[in-house]
């Protein structure tokens, strides 16, 4: 049976077989350190039986009530190759909606990239929608062109209107992010 249960340090240790995959954006130990240690409640594991890491989410809290803007966001989310197509993806996102939800969020976002259509086809079944293109949000390796990025969004209970979510007409570029 799997477990989902909260990422602890040990756990960096052990999550290679996820991160190694080529559409996963890996960080340096600090920056999934100081997630860790500012919203340790949005970072949660899916671990095997056997104790083997089969996936992760990594979010915060971020942006302004007054503006309403205040919302749960998605850093990374992987689940290794050997356990895909399992629902643990969905099951993770459902966890952060629901932590997002009690700290009073209006909606959940995440960015992904434009060419990766299993993962944007994954969170459209799971209600997000593209809220805008972010033109090279993503930069490239050997040479390659610098990616854009869709920013996908699904509204909570709190945006009632459902403002959140009204896509903007243009692309921006990262700069234009708040």
């Amino acid at each position: 049976m799997t477990t989902l249960r909260a990422f602890t340090c040990d756990d960096l240790f052990k999550f290679n077989n996820i991160n190694l995959d080529p559409l996963t954006e890996t960080y340096g130990i600090p920056f999934y350190l100081q997630y860790l240690a500012h919203w340790p409640e949005y970072f949660i594991v899916a671990e095997a039986p056997g104790g083997e890491l089969m996936g992760y989410i990594m979010g915060k809290a971020e942006g302004s009530v007054a503006r309403e803007e205040w919302h749960g966001h998605v850093t990374a989310l992987s689940v290794a190759p050997e356990f895909r197509r399992l629902g643990l993806a969905g099951k993770l996102m459902e966890l952060l909606e629901e932590i997002s939800e009690r700290k009073g969020g209006f909606f959940v976002d995440l960015f992904v990239r434009v060419s990766n259509q299993v993962a944007v086809n994954m969170y459209k079944q799971l209600g997000y929608s593209v809220y805008r293109t972010v033109i090279e949000y993503y930069s490239a390796s050997n040479g390659e062109p610098d990616e854009d990025a869709y920013d996908m969004r699904k509204a909570l209970s709190r945006d009632t209107e459902k403002k959140s979510i009204i896509p903007v007409p243009h692309p921006v570029r990262p700069e234009d992010i708040e």
